[in-house]
């Protein structure tokens, strides 16, 4: 051995540069293995299970065909959903106002969010570079069907559902379609508003309340109260809805008849909750609570106690929280309308409140936060840092999100009860506020909604164009709903971030600039319909071959916003 190597140092000595150059490319590729050909296919997928990096697993499928095979197999993709906990979506999940917390909406947290452990700066810088390898992970499937041919968004392997929850998120940071509406005759404030798996409900103060699909496509208005309706809750197709009129309407959304009116308050009724599909609760001016049966339409019970307006409330199981501007947050029995305890420490106005069963959250005017004990009525917990009235508030999990009247937005922490991040959001009053597992979404009367991300506390966003003034923003996991002011109109804008057909993507803008308002609403309803981003597709995660990569990457990068905001301006014309 030791005279082979000597002679062959002896022939390198005598080489040239460019011999030694052809020697160097002969031996090299002879010195690399790969280990992927030489371990088991169970040892393979145990290394893949440490790819975190989403741009990582999909580059490895480039590699070569034994990579392709290895990362193709669903258990690759199982693990990679597990690190980023993109769950399996329940087909009940659907979104709602936070106002409106009901035992339905808790299905959110089955929302897939990223994980913890994995660093927010790396995953969002997967989020953003994987747009220029999107093509890839589509070309993990193996055996493609033909061209032409229709196929719906697949659902059943671990590599479909992260492609669609990738997409989704992506969306989210710097994609979407928005549609905006404009709704005239009416204008005034947008009192409420609601987004269901089924609708957008929209109520104003001129006692109109409109029903859209999720679309945005006008279905059609409900009207019965004789003046403002200040608070509405839907469930499944059933809408109860209250306002200044002191009446309380049972609506069957589906096909817009009133089944009930149930009178007995004596003044504006401010706040509704429901229980259930038969129960609902309504708080009013007129200092009482009253319990409803919606399928005898007849009231079950008056609860008493309040000496001031009631002015917003909270269930949970067979408890019913509410707050007033008597100062105090009074906890009640649903069954047998008993106060069961009186919550006592504000020293002005409660506006908001939130009650998860084991914790009470109560906002005032006298700029502080209180959380509660609801089965002793003890005050855990004094949070102060808000200079004006806080008017906003959800409670999820182990966190607390609030709003005040002096722009800011405030995440505390139920364990500790500290605060976790100071978002300096708005120029002037946080006037709605939602967030879920991943994102907080704030809308202000400085005209701006704005996404942040939830564990940094960073602005991930702007949404849309500033307006006016914006009334209410609801989202769920794939869809926003905004209600603002822009030029002295209402508009409505519903945007989508949801991906589009992976067979309709390589004629989306096209389809889509053809087909962009044909079909408007109802003219009494709405005058003007403007597509403003062109509803163009979301960067896409195709499926074609893998020869076709590098010819594509400028389409991906085109696709990965939204267009101009200038250019959008020019297009918000009236469509008569």
């Amino acid at each position: 051995m030791a005279s082979k190597e000597a002679w062959l140092t002896s022939l390198v000595d005598i080489c040239d540069n460019q011999t030694l150059g052809f020697l160097h490319r002969l031996v090299g590729p002879r010195l690399k293995k790969d280990p992927f050909k030489v371990l088991p296919d169970e040892l393979c997928l145990r290394v893949l299970e440490y790819v975190d990096d989403p741009k990582t697993f999909v580059r490895a499928s480039s590699v070569s065909k034994r990579w392709r095979e290895l990362v193709s197999d669903d258990q690759a993709w199982k693990t990679l959903c597990e690190k980023h906990e993109y769950r399996r979506m329940s087909t009940e999940s659907i979104g709602s106002n936070f106002t409106n917390i009901t035992p339905t909406s808790t299905t959110q947290a089955q929302w897939g969010t990223f994980p913890r452990s994995v660093s927010p700066a790396r995953v969002k810088d997967s989020m953003t570079s994987i747009d220029e390898n999107s093509d890839n992970i589509g070309h993990l499937s193996g055996t493609l069907p033909p061209r032409k041919a229709k196929r719906p968004r697949p659902k059943s392997t671990h590599r479909s559902h992260f492609k669609h929850r990738y997409m989704v998120e992506s969306a989210w940071r710097k994609g979407g379609r928005m549609k905006a509406k404009h709704i005239t005759p009416d204008q005034g404030v947008v009192t409420s508003l609601h987004l269901t798996k089924k609708y957008i409900i929209v109520a104003l103060d001129n006692a109109k309340i409109h029903v859209f699909d999720t679309q945005g496509e006008h279905l059609r208005t409900l009207q019965g109260h004789m003046m403002g309706v200040w608070a509405m809750v839907p469930w499944e197709d059933t809408l109860v809805s209250g306002g200044c009129d002191r009446d309380v309407r049972v609506w069957n959304m589906a096909t817009g008849t009133s089944v009930h009116t149930l009178r007995g308050h004596t003044s504006t009724v401010r706040c509704l909750k429901m229980a259930n599909s038969r129960i609902a609760i309504s708080g009013s001016r007129d200092t009482t609570l009253r319990v409803w049966d919606l399928v005898s339409g007849t009231c079950a019970n008056v609860l008493i106690g309040h000496q001031a307006s009631v002015r917003c409330l909270a269930i949970h199981d067979d408890m019913v929280v509410s707050g007033s501007y008597d100062t105090t947050a009074k906890i009640w029995s649903i069954t047998s309308g008993q106060c069961l305890r009186t919550l006592q420490g504000h020293f002005s106005q409660i506006y908001a409140i939130a009650f998860d069963g084991q914790k009470v959250a109560t906002g005032s005017l006298d700029t502080s936060v209180r959380i509660w004990n609801p089965y002793d009525g003890n005050c855990l917990a004094i949070l102060q840092g808000h200079t004006s009235l806080v008017g906003q508030l959800q409670m999820r999990n182990s966190t607390l999100v609030t709003g005040g009247s002096d722009g800011s937005v405030r995440v505390w922490s139920l364990n500790t009860y500290t605060p976790i991040h100071r978002l300096a959001a708005h120029d002037n009053s946080v006037t709605s506020l939602q967030f879920d597992d991943l994102r907080i979404v704030s809308g202000g009367s400085d005209g701006r909604v704005k996404i942040w991300d939830l564990e940094t506390g960073t602005l991930i966003r702007e949404l849309s164009q500033p307006a006016e003034a914006v009334w209410r923003v609801a989202f769920e996991s794939e869809r926003c709903v905004v209600m603002a002011s822009r030029t002295t109109r209402t508009i409505m804008e519903v945007w989508d971030f949801t991906p589009p057909a992976e067979d309709d993507e390589r004629c989306g803008r096209r389809a889509t600039a053809s087909t962009a308002g044909r079909i408007g609403p109802p003219s009494e309803v709405l005058t003007g319909e403007t597509n403003v981003a062109a509803d163009q597709p979301i960067p896409g995660l195709d499926d074609d071959n893998m020869d076709g990569i590098a010819s594509k990457e400028n389409e991906v990068m085109m696709d990965a916003g939204i267009e101009d905001e200038d250019d959008n301006m020019t297009q918000d014309e009236q469509i008569t």
